[in-house]
């Protein structure tokens, strides 16, 4: 059975500032690594100079990298200039799309979007209402609707992950003020994820959130790097067709 690596982190807020850390972090968790899933907030405030950062540090990588965009690299309004900024240089951004890659004979489907708003059972928006407040649950609705399409389109590969930027789980942003839940996650994301299945979810965005969650028996991370406390954590994936078991191997480089 083969076992893939997988490097995770979200909510990197890359800027020149902080370009030799970003750019160390990637050099050295290249040899620790399978893969790179990124969970979002790439830059500070979305603006494309501060996407060239994380584009330069995974330009030369020998690895795939995969991400997700956070509400952070939408605050600019120049969302367009920055993914073309980090595909340029190689990275596969997904918004409410998948790609798949081969990896130690395995395939791998990533399906990712950014998630969006909406709460947690006992805390959530309605459907109901102002438009303006009716728009915000619809926007929820397509990013559901992204996950459940892209999980039936990777059906046949080997292991799928979700990755996203919000969370779909309260567990995991247990931690945060519960006036503040219904900003960061809804558990409607959820519902596709438990509908179809996926091997392992990573998301991040709640920074004094939590660790671990799960949707029925799928490991759900969030894997900001506040929460982690590390540029990146390693997770084995387990996988061989029909079967998957994802270990928490432990911490990549530190902060």
């Amino acid at each position: 059975m083969a076992v893939i690596r997988i490097a995770a982190a979200g909510d990197l807020h890359a800027s020149e500032a902080s370009r030799e850390r970003v750019m160390r972090a990637f050099e050295r968790v290249e040899s620790e690594a399978d893969v790179i899933l990124l969970a979002g907030d790439l830059t500070t405030t979305g603006e494309p100079d501060q996407a060239r950062v994380l584009a330069d540090a995974a330009r030369e990588l020998s690895i795939p990298v995969f991400a997700v965009l956070g509400n952070h690299d939408t605050h600019a309004g120049r969302v367009d200039e920055v993914r073309a900024v980090l595909e340029e240089a190689g990275v596969h951004v997904l918004d409410r799309s998948w790609k798949s890659c081969s990896i130690a004979g395995l395939e791998v489907g990533i399906v990712g979007t950014k998630g969006f708003v909406g709460g947690f059972p006992g805390s959530a928006l309605p459907d109901f209402g102002e438009p303006l407040m009716r728009s915000v649950y619809a926007e929820t609705t397509l990013e559901a609707e992204a996950i459940g399409k892209g999980l039936q389109e990777i059906v046949h590969c080997d292991l799928r992950i979700v990755l996203l930027h919000y969370a779909p789980v309260q567990a995991t942003i247990e931690g945060e003020p519960e006036g503040i839940h219904v900003m960061l996650g809804s558990d409607r994301l959820a519902t596709p994820i438990a509908e179809y299945g996926a091997d392992l979810v990573l998301h991040g965005h709640a920074h004094a959130g939590s660790f671990e969650g799960h949707i029925g028996q799928i490991p759900v991370y969030n894997v900001a790097v506040h929460v982690t406390g590390r540029d990146f954590w390693i997770f084995d994936l387990e996988g061989a067709r029909g079967h998957s078991a994802v270990e928490v191997e432990g911490p990549g480089p530190a902060v």
